[in-house]
């Protein structure tokens, strides 16, 4: 599954057409409204193909050559405290994005378990293409791009600014599930950080922002780590990575497929997870937008699912 990539390493992808969300005028990211021009990659899986018995043209998952990491990253490249992450930040980022932090990210699939029962998802090849699709068209760019706008506004203790992102995260939800799904784990993992790792900044940002509005997962780790001083971009790349390993794990149970072709998998998306980081960090919110709309659809479908061990 080769990728486009510019000369940057970041992955060429057309801005949305559409506006910001209400009340979001403040542009935070790092290269002003910067859009990134050129065509993206043609679309796949999870938002283009019906799965129902068709012959998937895909490399075996133990074949797929794992692109080379773009040097210099641009993530690494950025500007907003993006140095090397200190002992103390390390273990942070360890502990909050483990599958044992008590989010329940092992009970969602975010649509994928639809996916599977429908054909779409069959096998390690299939779940590649499906993963590489959502990490570029779907969630995975979205949440990249609010994630660096909520660091930067947290960073500036910029309540209002955090305010209108996490409604318009919030808004960005394509299904009830979705919802849940982003807002059920955002919550519990603030209340657990906010608990285990007792923080004045934190403490403050929280108690300024709307209780009436939940929080989703990517801007609940945004605004933990600016408050802990972890730098955004590894912060990032590890949600990013994180999130690419909780949808491997769904595939794993509900394919099912090998622990070990799940492990390359992850390998495999490695360089995607930098390159769609590295992007957003130089996006502006007129960027937002995607068209895995098979995977929106997938999380629809999951509701009316008859036999489900998943809860999105």
């Amino acid at each position: 599954m080769a990728d486009e990539r510019g000369e940057a390493g970041s992955i060429l992808l057309p801005p949305c057409a559409g506006r910001p969300g209400r009340g979001v005028n403040a542009d935070l990211s790092a290269a002003g409204r910067a859009t990134l021009a050129g065509p993206g990659k043609s679309p796949s899986t999870a938002h283009s193909r019906n799965g129902r018995g068709e012959s998937l043209a895909l490399p075996s998952v133990g074949k797929v050559e794992r692109a080379p990491s773009p040097r210099p990253s641009p993530a690494r490249a950025e500007g907003d405290r993006a140095g090397l992450v200190d002992a103390v930040a390390l273990q942070r980022l360890l502990a909050w994005l483990s599958p044992s932090f008590p989010v329940g990210a092992y009970s969602y699939s975010h649509g994928l378990e639809w996916a599977i029962e429908d054909g779409t998802v069959v096998d390690a090849a299939t779940l590649v293409d499906w993963i590489g699709d959502v990490l570029r068209f779907g969630a995975g760019h979205t949440d990249a791009v609010l994630f660096a706008h909520a660091y930067r506004a947290a960073g500036e203790a910029d309540a209002a600014a955090l305010s209108d992102l996490i409604e318009l995260a919030s808004a960005f939800q394509p299904s009830k599930e979705r919802h849940l799904e982003a807002t059920a784990q955002g919550q519990a993992f603030l209340a657990t950080v906010a608990a285990a790792w007792p923080n004045d900044t934190l403490a403050r940002l929280l108690a300024r922002l709307p209780a009436n509005s939940p929080t989703t997962y990517a801007l609940a780790v945004a605004i933990a780590a600016a408050a802990h001083a972890v730098p955004l971009a590894p912060s990032l790349t590890a949600f990013l990575s994180a999130f690419v390993a909780n949808l491997v794990s769904a595939g794993v149970r509900a394919i099912p497929i090998g622990q070990t072709d799940g492990q390359r998998i992850i390998a495999n998306a490695a360089a995607t997870v930098e390159a769609v980081a590295g992007a957003a960090l130089a996006a502006g919110l007129d960027a937002l937008g995607g068209a895995a709309f098979r995977a929106d659809i997938a999380s629809m479908k999951h509701e009316t699912q008859y036999t489900r061990l998943f809860r999105s």
